[in-house]
């Protein structure tokens, strides 16, 4: 079978662009889902080069299953960005208000800040850097 860690990697990228678009639109909810999504594709990316399975949507858990030195800080990114895989979408991740409510640009900003570092990293990895 293919391996297909850069198709994962590429829709990595795409969805980071997808959350700056986000941003720019003032839908930071979005902004900070799509950053997850971003992170989870480029860490499975990873997994995939190194002929490894991955399961899961925790970013956190997916980068410790790595076996790979991580950078400083890294994992602790990672939970930041996990924290936007529900409450983002469903109404019932806060204890009031629509997802849309919670979420601004100090978030979106964070969040894509983190995914970014999350892509970079699986991708220099990838490219045999490191």
């Amino acid at each position: 079978m293919a391996n297909r860690a850069s198709d994962w990697l590429r829709q990595a990228e795409r969805d980071l662009e997808k959350a700056r678009a986000s941003q720019r639109d003032a839908r930071h909810e979005w902004a900070c889902f799509a950053p997850h999504q971003a992170a989870e594709k480029a860490v499975k990316a990873l997994h995939l080069h190194l002929r490894q399975e991955a399961w899961g949507h925790v970013v956190a858990v997916l980068l410790g299953e790595l076996p790979l030195r991580l950078p400083e800080g890294l994992a602790d990114k990672a939970k930041v960005l996990d924290n936007f895989y529900v409450a983002t979408r469903y109404e019932n991740g806060h204890a009031a208000g629509a997802p849309f409510e919670h979420y601004g640009p100090l978030q979106s900003t964070q969040a894509i800040e983190y995914a970014d570092e999350i892509v970079e990293f699986a991708r220099s990895r990838m490219a045999g850097a490191g």
